[in-house]
């Protein structure tokens, strides 16, 4: 397998993350998203979405997104469990996961994607040309902001995301934090689970990859 990467993006991070909780060594591809490197006909050939993650699997199969990736790889390596154990976490970690995804992860994008001048023509990820629209810049702040005040008074009633148990949820709950610093939004201080549930990953190995 070879999966294909940018360190500096939040996206692949989910997937390395995931990765190192496996304890699976893949070979590892950059692909300079500062330099259109994903725009190149060789990596088309390889995701014609021209985005990172990708998992490219030994019989040419490539796997382009983040929950393809770690159905893929739960499914080769069950252990340690990042999907859910039984039906119902199962459930709420799809659930979590959908959240993290549109409320917090696509406001940071929204913000960030119709201001900065990197992406003046490409608002959205992809090979077609999508113009920036400044008014969706202050909606997406708005959502991310409340999704982390909603993640906080989750882990208010749990010791995780999805329940009691780390999951691919709290992957990319994590991502998404420090993501939301790239458009200034950081946690305040009164937000006590969030901060206690961000100081306990960050000590996993797995935060560091």
């Amino acid at each position: 397998m070879k999966f294909y990467d940018y360190k500096a993006a939040p996206s692949p991070r989910r997937a390395r993350m995931f990765i190192a909780e496996k304890g699976l060594e893949i070979e590892t591809i950059q692909v300079d998203l500062g330099a259109k490197a994903q725009f190149d006909p060789a990596y088309r050939a390889i995701n014609p979405r021209c985005t990172v993650p990708a998992l490219a699997l030994d019989d040419g199969v490539a796997l382009c997104d983040n929950a393809s990736i770690a159905r893929y790889l739960e499914e080769i390596c069950p252990e340690p469990p990042l999907l859910g154990r039984d039906p119902v976490e199962k459930a709420q970690v799809a659930e979590w996961l959908g959240r993290v995804e549109w409320e917090g992860f696509m406001g940071v994008a929204e913000a960030l994607r119709n201001t900065s001048d990197f992406f003046k023509d490409s608002a959205i990820p992809g090979p077609q040309r999508y113009e920036q629209i400044p008014a969706l810049a202050q909606r997406g702040r708005q959502r991310a902001e409340a999704f982390i005040s909603v993640m906080d008074q989750r882990l208010a009633e749990a010791n995780y995301l999805a329940g009691d148990a780390f999951s691919a949820a709290d992957i990319a709950g994590y991502a998404f934090v420090d993501f939301a610093a790239w458009v200034k939004l950081k946690p305040g201080p009164e937000l006590v689970h969030l901060a206690n549930w961000r100081e306990a990953i960050s000590k996993r190995p797995s935060a560091s990859a």
